[in-house]
């Protein structure tokens, strides 16, 4: 066997054994209340909250990665994926795929099928803290909090931040580090901060 057949042999091997313990964190999310549609391919440990009242569904198909090796940039956090007041809900449609990904709903997130994250994309519809006395904060995960609608078949890319109100159409591309604050139509692109829409060229 030549070193380059060992080598793909041992990297499928290792590969395999990473997977396994992918079993353990879906029964961990189970657990938590997390409802699965089908089949979900789990790399490494994500985080996975929900209060009382809280709805997380994770359609068929659904890639999670975590582990540092998940994504060719490398995950630097795991993915978390939060329903933080009582009545908010995170929808994931099928086939959708997160890399080292934070959705944090307040209100309501939901991703159509396809759609994929780069590496520490993060997704928020509310602002976490309010202000409280004369210069204090508030936790506060509800009251400013406003829906997002992500279509289907849509690229965020590495580290793009996603914030409360925005509606992404189907097939829009969102750049890597862009900031998002305003609706992209269907098949139009995001680049940014504060992100600029274009639309591409024919």
């Amino acid at each position: 066997m030549s070193n380059r057949s060992a080598s793909l042999g041992l990297g499928l091997l290792f590969s395999r054994l990473r997977r396994w313990p992918s079993v353990l964190w879906r029964l961990e999310a189970q657990f938590k209340g997390v409802e699965f549609k089908g089949r979900c391919d789990i790399l490494g440990r994500p985080m996975f909250s929900l209060v009382k009242g809280g709805h997380i569904v994770i359609g068929d198909g659904v890639r999670i990665f975590s582990s540092t090796r998940g994504n060719p940039l490398g995950i630097a956090q795991p993915s978390a994926l939060r329903a933080m007041a009582a009545g908010a809900q995170l929808i994931l449609g099928d086939g959708v795929g997160l890399s080292g990904t934070a959705l944090c709903a307040g209100s309501s997130i939901e991703v159509g099928e396809q759609t994929i994250f780069g590496a520490s994309a993060m997704v928020m519809d509310h602002d976490f803290h309010v202000p409280c006395g004369e210069w204090g904060w508030a936790d506060d995960c509800h009251s400013n909090a406003r829906p997002i609608k992500i279509g289907r078949g849509v690229f965020v890319g590495a580290r793009a931040i996603i914030l409360k109100g925005v509606t992404i159409g189907d097939r829009a591309v969102i750049g890597a580090g862009a900031v998002l604050t305003k609706d992209v139509p269907a098949r139009h692109i995001a680049v940014g901060n504060p992100a600029r829409i274009f639309e591409p060229k024919s």
